[in-house]
């Protein structure tokens, strides 16, 4: 009965954390979500905590036949087997959302790219300022990285590093890192005079 309990609860984690994804992009009520993941989170941990203390009050009780209501409640492993499967499609459909939604993010930056580079091209004029791409998104890219889970098949660990080559220096969108670019993503086209060789 616990192991049921779990996985509904860590079915409905699922799915209220695709609610919480929407609720971050507008489509909910993002303090209502954050607040009912955590209560679902806290459940989790007590079912966890109980499943855990099971086996020292199993060893404590009587040694009776179970009662056969008791037997009757035992979910068939095909069951928990369906409950799984369910929660794994809700978790693909998130990573498929969310690949959307990056897609769409990155088709959004590639235009500014663009439009700033084409300006870079026609900066020479009294303000004399050119905007360093790579320095740019590098600083903004340069937050926080999840700690991937220390067991991961194949597949799972050859797509956490394709993204994370969208993060790192050299990466799918950094193929030749720039030496020296400025910190602060902008750099002056004049040289003072006293710099002048």
């Amino acid at each position: 009965m616990l192991d049921t309990d779990l996985n509904n609860a860590i079915a409905r984690k699922g799915e209220l954390e695709t609610e919480k994804f929407h609720a971050i992009f507008g489509a909910g009520n993002l303090t209502a979500a954050r607040a009912a993941l955590d209560d679902c989170t806290a459940e989790i941990a007590l079912i966890e905590k109980t499943s855990a203390d099971a086996p020292a009050r199993r060893g404590d009780a009587p040694l009776d036949d179970p009662p056969a209501e008791a037997v009757a409640a035992t979910p068939a492993p095909g069951d928990e087997v369906r409950t799984k499967a369910e929660a794994l499609g809700e978790r693909w459909r998130t990573v498929h959302w969310l690949i959307e939604q990056l897609r769409q993010e990155l088709f959004a930056a590639d235009a500014l790219s663009r439009a700033v580079t084409a300006a870079n091209g026609l900066s020479d004029g009294a303000a004399g300022v050119r905007v360093n791409l790579t320095t740019i998104r590098r600083i903004a890219m340069a937050g926080p990285r999840a700690v991937a889970p220390s067991r991961l098949s194949r597949p799972a660990i050859q797509a956490d590093r394709l993204l994370l080559s969208f993060l790192s220096p050299g990466g799918v969108l950094d193929r030749r890192p720039a030496i020296g670019a400025p910190v602060d993503g902008i750099k002056s086209k004049f040289i003072p005079a006293g710099e002048r060789g």
